[in-house]
């Protein structure tokens, strides 16, 4: 090993491993070698030094050259960076293209970016600073049971196989070609059983049947872990049959480590280990429940305390071994999976020189495009009575609460600084002309806020950006209860740009500072402006008025409180901003153009245009993972409902009262009921929150220039009343799989400018003694004058028996057809595809008859396909 590649902090700890005995042999296989200097690593270390290591913000150990690490990074569908990264659609986007080669493209595309914001941290490390770290906790491959939890958007939809084949790709993508020395591990989350509701997740017992366990919770973590060999795991909040997931010996003993052979590590969600004794009362104190996570196989607690600098957080793991509750021996266990895990990803120098990429690959022009082509291939038309694609003269009124709306496309778990992303009306000004589009404005809505751009600041003395003024805490001065008092002077300031500067890099003695922004901003356009603050508790002053006062920092995915002023085109309105930068959300001054007679602007506009373009939906922001406000249909981060809110749907009525063709662009992370737009618009498009080329995805598809071909990975149901309640694990009534009811739109429907014949399906059955398995066959032509994709699915109807699916998903590919193209296509299922679990839990291939259709969606939906049956005579039991 040459070492002088090596950062100085570094050199000790490569001499030292240097020295370990063997290391001049033969090396053995890297994940060999890892373990080796792992545990001789691990041997020289002080419990002192142990303990802190078993946190997520692991501090440095100066003595040995080890340096600080935060194993909380975050890169659901990007990277989190210190600037601009590339933000692709929200993953249950993503899942909308049935295609894992892309998804596969896109995790490869992420993980370069999260290696080159290590590379840029590398001088630099902070245990409490999220992001840079050579692990990742995605993906997200919780099943989407339920369109009522908020957090279903980060997930790849309701069915078990298109999540497991997603969440592979997903994996090999973000880990590289080499397990044993990935580029990025990945973490898939959370296990197990894990899909709300939000508001019981840190203490709901989960009962779930051995067959549905077996048949729709594990199988996409079998998967990405056996399969596609992700080095780490996280384990949920909530309890799986009475046992805490991070304490549970089911789940991380026998399923986990005896069943599946798995040797990575192991994480807790946020605070879920304290959750154990606290919560679930499953431990009689803390020191117990973290005892109770460590000897289950816990290897990493993620704390949010961390964040805070809070001292003494091993504490809980020195009495549990002063009370005999655990063995040095555990604690080694884990810090030896943890270290080893650091070697073979190349924060540590053990394993040789790792290379890594340049900061000009974050936000780079492929990434960009590969952004834009994931979100076309995203979208799912709905509908289309003929009116799309646009012809080229028409001329189009963009409305709704989301037309101009910027930060609905990024979606939640990501970055707060993305690359370039273009509004729905930008996007289509730009697709056609600024003459032939205009814009509409909404009333005040509950998806209100966007970032205000950075264009829009300057500083008192007229430069870019804002001025901020940093001041600590005055620790010499007696604090009363309840107030922060702060030095009269600051100790820094520096022009930045709006919101974005790091004020804990500054902070004294762990405490955040408080920054004083000042300056200018201008707004585009004359009108009325909602004005408010995210991630921020402070007060926001405009032309010497205070305009809005957070007491509180908002959380991750929390709605923001805004207030109503009237700005002036091109006037530059006087800004002071005093805030203490929270943790949980990124910082930002948020804004929205209202206006306040909605109707009568959008009457006035119809008049002098051919199509109406309404673009209406949700946030991440409401539905989305725990919070602590209610309101209109969004409870704790859940829905409550899935129609749209109600201001919507008689805006939406009103549009059609003009009596223009009406185009329905829905923006939202899970199933909506679009009962009305289905029976009265001329088209519909599920748009999800696609990431940084949405807008310009949106239009493309809308005028031509790109043709649809998503499919739904999740069913629109009419309504919660067709459905269990919510907090009902049984998959009995749940997903197509089991729903037997009427739907809106079904699980894996979506159409084309094309169209497509299937030819008949011929099925080759081999049944030996040990293996079984099918070869389908089939021929797809495209049948238009257009180029386009086909989404070919395979479905596959077993025997009947108790418990059984009503059909299930066995394949997919993707296809692309040029105008008259004729293809052949097949399919390999083996006996894992083929087999179905029965009542006990046992997943086995059953003898009987079965019913196999290739198509481009569900048979008996309408879509174009072909069907078959076969017959199987042996059964197989398989492996868990």
């Amino acid at each position: 090993m040459n070492i002088l590649f090596l950062p100085r902090r570094w050199a000790a700890l490569a001499a030292a491993l240097a020295l370990l005995p063997g290391a001049h042999a033969a090396p053995p296989a890297p994940a060999a070698d890892a373990e080796v200097q792992a545990r001789a690593l691990v041997s020289q270390l002080t419990l002192d030094e142990k303990l802190e290591q078993l946190l997520n913000g692991a501090p440095a150990i100066p003595r040995l050259g080890v340096p600080a690490y935060n194993w909380w990074t975050e890169s659901l569908h990007g990277a989190f960076g210190p600037g601009p990264t590339t933000n692709f659609p929200q993953p249950i986007g993503l899942a909308a293209t049935f295609h894992p080669g892309l998804l596969q493209e896109v995790a490869a595309a992420i993980s370069t970016e999260v290696r080159a914001v290590h590379a840029l941290g590398r001088g630099k490390p902070n245990a409490s600073r999220i992001g840079g770290a050579l692990n990742t906790w995605s993906p997200n491959i919780n099943i989407f049971r339920d369109p009522r939890w908020g957090r279903g958007q980060e997930t790849y939809g309701e069915d078990p196989f298109l999540t497991a084949a997603l969440a592979k790709a997903y994996v090999r993508g973000m880990q590289g070609p080499d397990a044993a020395r990935p580029d990025v591990i990945a973490t898939p989350k959370h296990f197990a059983v894990h899909s709300g509701p939000e508001s019981t997740r840190h203490s709901v017992n989960v009962w779930v049947s051995a067959q549905d366990l077996e048949d729709t919770y594990l199988p996409a973590f079998r998967a990405a872990l056996v399969d596609a060999r992700a080095g780490s795991v996280m384990c949920a909040y909530n309890r799986l049959n009475g046992e805490p997931a991070c304490a549970s010996h089911s789940l991380l003993v026998k399923t986990l480590r005896q069943d599946w052979g798995f040797s990575g590590y192991v994480v807790s969600d946020c605070d879920a280990v304290v959750d154990i004794s606290r919560h679930h009362r499953y431990a009689i104190d803390d020191a117990a429940g973290a005892a109770a996570a460590l000897k289950a196989g816990m290897d990493n607690e993620c704390n949010g305390a961390t964040l805070s600098h809070t001292p003494g957080l091993g504490e809980r793991y020195r009495q549990a071994l002063a009370r005999g509750l655990i063995r040095q021996a555990d604690i080694d266990t884990a810090l030896v999976r943890l270290f080893s895990a650091r070697l073979r990803n190349g924060d540590l120098p053990g394993l040789g020189e790792r290379r890594f990429p340049s900061p000009d690959t974050i936000n780079a022009a492929g990434q960009r495009a590969l952004a834009l082509r994931a979100a076309v291939e995203s979208l799912v038309l709905l509908k289309n009575d003929g009116t799309l694609p646009l012809r080229a003269d028409r001329r189009i009124a963009v409305v709704g609460p989301l037309a101009d709306a910027r930060r609905v496309m990024r979606g939640n778990y990501s970055s707060g600084q993305t690359g370039p992303t273009l509004t729905v009306a930008e996007a289509l000004r730009a697709q056609f002309s600024p003459a032939q589009v205009v814009l509409v404005p909404f009333g005040p809505s509950i998806t209100d806020g966007d970032p205000v751009p950075a264009s829009a600041f300057t500083t008192p003395d007229g430069r870019p950006g804002l001025r901020a003024r940093y001041f600590n805490l005055d620790t010499g001065s007696p604090r009363q209860a309840g107030q922060r008092r702060y030095q009269a002077r600051p100790f820094g300031e520096h022009d930045v740009a709006p919101m974005a500067s790091q004020p804990q890099a500054f902070a004294q003695a762990g405490d955040l500072p408080r920054t004083v922004w000042t300056g200018f901003f201008t707004a585009p356009e004359t009108g009325h402006y909602r004005l408010g603050l995210a991630g921020l508790a402070g007060e926001l002053t405009v032309d010497g008025r205070r305009v809005t006062l957070a007491s509180r920092a908002t959380r991750w995915a929390e709605p923001v409180t805004l207030v109503t002023v009237d700005l002036k085109r091109g006037q530059r309105h006087a800004l002071r901003l005093v805030a203490d930068a929270g943790v949980g959300a990124p910082p930002a001054m948020l804004w929205h153009r209202v206006s306040r007679q909605p109707l009568d602007e959008l009457r006035r506009a119809a008049a002098e245009v051919d199509v109406v373009v309404a673009v209406v939906g949700l946030t991440s922001d409401l539905e989305g993972e725990e919070m602590p406000v209610k309101i209109d249909g969004f409870e704790g981060g859940d829905r409550t409902r899935l129609d749209l809110p109600a201001d919507q749907r008689r805006y939406l009525q009103a549009v059609a009262a003009l009596g223009k063709p009406v185009v329905v662009v829905n923006l939202s992370g899970s199933a909506v009921d679009l009962r009305w737009a289905r029976d009265h618009a001329a088209a519909i498009l599920q748009a999800w929150y696609p990431g940084e080329g949405g807008g310009t995805a949106i239009a493309q598809v809308l005028a031509g220039a790109a043709n649809p071909a998503g499919r739904l990975p999740v069913t629109f149901y009419r309504s919660t009343d067709d459905l269990p309640p919510f907090d009902d694990y049984r998959m009995a009534g749940r997903t197509y799989r089991f729903f037997s009811g009427e739907v809106v739109y079904p699980f894996g429907h979506g159409l084309s400018y094309s169209t497509f014949r299937y030819e008949p399906v011929t099925v080759d059955v081999q049944e030996g003694s040990q293996t079984t398995g099918v070869t389908v066959r089939t021929a797809i032509t495209n049948t238009s004058a257009r180029d386009g994709d086909e989404v070919a699915q395979l479905y596959l109807t077993p025997p009947a028996f108790e418990g059984a699916p009503r059909l299930a998903l066995r394949g997919v590919q993707r296809v692309h057809l040029r105008a008259g193209e004729r293809r052949e296509i097949s399919y390999h299922l083996d006996a894992r595809d083929l087999s179905f679990v029965d009542r006990d839990g046992i997943r086995q291939v059953m003898p009987g008859a079965y019913r196999l259709h290739v198509g481009g969606g569900q048979p008996a939906t309408g879509a174009a396909g072909a069907q078959a049956d076969f017959s199987l005579g042996r059964r197989l039991d398989l492996p868990r």
